[in-house]
C-alpha cells in the first residue's frame, strides 16, 4: 500500500525518474514530487519501482541517486546471471543486491533493479522476478546487439564522411560505406520504384538533402561517387561494364600461351592484298577485303572475318563471358566490349603488317551480281592497309591505279547493290549521328555519317559473306542462327509519290519495317532482298556471328558441332534479349548527349525538315536537325508541310529529364515584310 513519503520510480516522456509521494489525488491516483519539485498526479500502476524505507523527501533524492549510481555495472549482471544459472534461481532486486553488493539497502536496491530494467540480454522479468535466459538465447541476443552496435557505428562514420565529402574534403570510402551508398544510387535509378526507398530517404534526411531520385543524384555527384553525366541508362540494365580480374588474367594467358588451333590446315592467303576499312576510332578491326585474279581472268572476292575461336574453346570462362555479355555495346563515351580489350584488339583483330588467323570467304559473282560459286576457308592473312572511310572515298575518287584491287571490290559492290534491287531489297538512306564525348565529358563532337561509296562497298561485302554463311549452312543442314525480316506492308506508290522524295519518303518507308528474327530456319530477309542470311562479319563483337563461326569451322574440319539445334536456339534468343537491351541502353545515351551538345549550343540557329507528324492535332512533329542527323521532335504553333525547311533555335533543354524545346526563327526579311504589312 503506498503511503505519503515513499520513494518510487516512474516513467516521464519514456525516462525513469524518482518522486516521493506526498499526498492522494482524488479516490486513486497520488501526488508525487520529484527532486525538481515538479509534481506529478499518478495511479499507482504508474509507478515501476517503490524502494524500501519511509520518510523520504525530495532533496533526498540526489544523493540517493549518486549512491545508486556508483554501483551500476552492467558487466556484474553477467557474473549474477552465470551463478543464477547455475543455481537455477531467479532473483529480484533485494536478493541481486546482496547477490553483487552484499547489502540490501534501498539505494543498492534501487541499483540492483535499474540494472535488471535495464538489461536486455541476461534476465526475463516474470512478474515480480526475473529469470535468467538460456545461455544459447544470451548468445544470440549478444549479437544481435553486437550487430546493432556496429551498425550504429558504421552509420556514425557514414554520416560523418557523407558531410565532410559534401563540404569538399577527399574521402575515402570503406567497404562498409558501400551498401548506404548502393541504397542511395538505387533511389537516384528507380525514384520511388526503388525497393530501399526508405533507407534511402533516411540518409539524405540526415545531409539535409532533397529526399527525392534527383537529390539522390545530386548527392552522389557532390560525394565524387557519380559524374554530372552519369548514365543512368547504363546503371539500370544488367550490362557489365568490367571483366573480373580471373577473365584478365585468363586473357593475358591466352595471349601468352594460345591453345591448340584446331585448324591446322588453314589456306595460306598472306600473299592476296587485304584492306581493313573501318572508322578511324575503330579498335575491334574484324574484316578485310581482297580481289583475287583467276588465271581466267575472273576475279575472286574475298571477305576475310577476324577468327576469334582460335583463341577461345565452347564453354570456357571467356566464351560464357562473352555468351553472357553477347554483344559490344557502343557508346558516345566508349566501349563495352565483349572480350577483355586487350584480346579483342591484338590477337582477335586483323592487324596491319601482321599474320593473322581468319574465317575467308571466297566468292564469285555473275555479271549481274548473284553469287557464282564460293568456298569458306580457315586462313592466314597478312593485312596490307588500314584504311578509314574517307581513305578509301578518296582513292576512288582520285581512280588510284595503284590500288585496282579497291577499285574492282568497289564495281562488285555496286554490281551487288544493283542485284539485290532487283530482288526486292529496300533502301533506305536516313542520315545518321555519330556522337563522340571525351574523357573529360567536356567536348562533344557530332559528325554525320553518309552513305558514302566507301560504306555501301564495305556493307555490300559484309552483306555477301552473310548470304554466303547462310547458303553453306542452309546446304549443309547446320544448326546456326540465321536473320530474316518479314515482308513489311510499305506505303503504296500512290502514298509514297505524295510525299517530298528523300528523308520525308525514306522516313514514311521505315516507319513500316518489320523487326529483324532469329532461328535457325533460313528464311527471306526483306530489306537485303535476300532469301538467306546469317550474321557472320562480327564475331568479335556480337555472339551470334562467334556462334556460326563455331559452327562453320567444326563443319569444315569434318567434326560434330559444338552445339546441338537446341542450344543455338536457346542462345540466339538470349543474344537477341541482350542485344536489345544494349540498343536501348545506346540510343538512350546517345540522345542524352545530343541534347547535352543542344543545350552547349542553345545560341546556335539550326536547320531543320519537318520529316513527319507523330500527332497532328496537337501540333507535333519529327525534325531532323540537318547539320547534326538528329531526329527530334517539335511542337508547332503554325501550318507547316511535310519536308519543309526552316531555322530553329533551342529554347529549353535538360538532358537529365530527356526534354528538348524548340522555337522557330524567323528571318529578318520575313519580320520586315511583317511589320510593313501590319503598318
Amino acid at each position: 500500500m503506498v503511503e505519503k513519503g515513499a520513494l518510487v520510480e516512474f516513467k516521464h516522456q519514456g525516462q525513469p525518474r524518482l518522486g516521493v509521494v506526498d499526498r492522494p489525488e482524488g479516490k486513486k491516483n497520488w501526488v508525487v514530487v520529484d527532486q525538481r519539485g515538479q509534481a506529478h498526479t499518478l495511479h499507482p500502476r504508474d509507478f515501476t519501482y517503490e524502494a524500501s524505507g519511509e520518510g523520504f523527501k525530495p532533496t533526498d533524492i540526489p544523493q540517493f541517486l549518486r549512491e545508486a549510481e556508483d554501483h551500476i555495472d552492467p558487466s556484474s549482471l553477467e557474473i549474477a546471471w552465470e551463478f543464477l544459472s547455475e543455481a537455477g534461481e531467479s532473483a529480484d532486486p533485494a536478493s541481486l543486491a546482496l547477490l553483487l553488493f552484499s547489502d540490501q539497502s534501498p539505494s543498492l536496491c534501487y541499483a540492483a533493479h535499474r540494472l535488471l530494467a535495464d538489461d536486455k540480454i541476461f534476465f526475463k522479468q516474470k512478474g515480480a522476478r526475473y529469470e535468467p535466459r538460456p545461455a544459447a538465447q544470451v548468445e544470440d541476443l549478444q549479437r544481435q546487439i553486437q550487430r546493432e552496435t556496429q551498425r550504429q557505428q558504421e552509420w556514425t562514420s557514414f554520416i560523418t564522411k557523407a558531410r565532410q565529402a559534401l563540404a569538399g574534403e577527399t574521402i575515402i570510402w570503406e567497404k562498409s560505406d558501400r551498401p548506404r551508398l548502393e541504397v542511395l544510387e538505387r533511389l537516384a535509378l528507380f525514384g520511388d520504384e526503388s525497393s530501399q526507398r526508405t533507407q534511402a530517404i533516411e540518409i539524405l534526411d540526415a545531409l539535409g538533402v532533397s529526399p527525392t531520385a534527383a537529390g539522390a543524384f545530386d548527392a552522389l555527384v557532390a560525394l565524387g561517387l557519380w559524374s554530372a553525366h552519369e548514365n543512368l541508362a547504363l546503371r539500370r540494365s544488367q550490362i557489365p561494364s568490367h571483366f573480373s580480374e580471373n577473365l584478365l588474367t585468363m586473357a593475358q594467358q591466352r595471349l601468352q600461351s594460345p591453345p591448340p588451333d584446331p585448324d591446322q590446315q588453314r589456306l595460306d592467303l598472306t600473299h592476296l592484298k587485304v584492306y581493313t576499312v573501318d572508322d578511324a576510332s575503330t579498335q575491334e578491326i574484324d574484316d578485310g577485303l581482297s580481289v583475287e585474279t583467276l588465271e581466267e581472268g575472273t576475279q575472286r572476292l574475298w571477305i576475310h572475318i577476324a577468327d576469334p575461336t582460335r583463341w577461345l574453346v565452347p564453354g570456357d570462362d571467356l566464351d560464357l563471358e562473352a555468351r553472357r555479355r553477347c554483344t559490344t555495346v557502343y557508346l558516345p563515351t566508349g566501349i563495352i566490349p565483349m572480350f577483355p580489350v586487350e584480346l579483342a584488339t591484338q590477337a582477335m583483330s586483323l592487324i596491319q603488317g601482321q599474320t593473322c588467323c581468319a574465317l575467308s570467304f571466297g566468292v564469285t559473282l555473275t555479271d549481274t551480281g548473284d553469287i557464282q560459286d564460293y568456298a569458306i576457308h580457315p586462313s592466314m592473312i597478312k593485312p596490307t592497309y588500314r584504311l578509314t572511310y574517307e581513305d578509301v572515298g578518296e582513292i576512288l575518287e582520285l581512280g588510284l591505279k595503284a590500288e585496282p584491287e579497291l577499285q574492282g571490290l568497289a564495281h562488285w559492290a555496286q554490281v551487288r547493290s544493283r542485284w539485290r534491287v532487283t530482288q526486292g531489297a529496300i533502301s533506305i538512306n536516313m542520315p545518321e549521328s555519330n556522337i563522340k564525348v571525351s574523357e573529360a565529358e567536356d567536348q562533344i563532337a557530332i559528325e554525320v555519317l553518309d552513305d558514302s561509296p566507301a560504306r555501301q562497298l564495305v556493307a555490300e561485302m559484309m552483306i555477301l559473306a552473310g548470304e554466303v554463311a547462310a547458303r553453306y549452312g542452309e546446304t549443309h543442314a547446320l544448326a546456326i542462327p540465321f536473320r530474316s525480316q518479314p515482308q513489311p506492308e510499305l506505303p503504296s506508290d500512290e502514298e509514297l509519290i505524295q510525299l517530298p522524295n528523300g528523308w520525308v519518303r525514306d522516313s514514311a518507308i521505315r516507319r513500316c519495317m518489320t523487326r529483324s528474327e532469329v532461328g535457325i530456319t533460313p528464311s527471306r530477309h526483306a530489306t537485303l532482298g535476300l532469301d538467306r542470311y546469317s550474321q557472320v562479319t562480327s564475331p568479335i563483337r556480337r555472339y551470334t556471328d562467334l556462334l556460326v563461326h563455331f559452327q562453320l569451322k567444326a563443319h569444315l574440319r569434318g567434326e560434330p558441332l559444338p552445339f546441338s539445334s537446341s542450344e543455338v536456339t536457346e542462345l540466339a534468343q538470349g543474344a537477341s534479349t541482350a542485344s536489345y537491351e544494349a540498343t536501348l541502353v545506346e540510343r538512350q545515351t546517345k540522345r542524352y548527349w545530343a541534347l547535352e551538345y543542344l543545350r552547349r549550343h542553345q545560341d546556335q540557329v539550326w536547320d531543320v525538315m519537318l520529316l513527319r507528324w507523330l500527332r497532328q492535332d496537337d501540333g507535333l512533329g519529327l525534325i531532323m536537325v540537318e547539320d547534326l542527323g538528329l531526329e527530334l521532335a517539335m511542337r508547332f504553333n503554325r501550318d507547316v508541310t511535310l519536308g519543309e525547311q526552316f531555322q530553329v533555335m533551342v529554347s529549353h533543354a535538360n538532358p537529365r529529364q530527356d526534354i528538348i524545346r524548340f522555337e522557330e526563327v524567323v528571318p529578318e526579311e520575313q519580320e520586315s515584310s511583317t511589320a510593313i504589312a501590319a503598318s
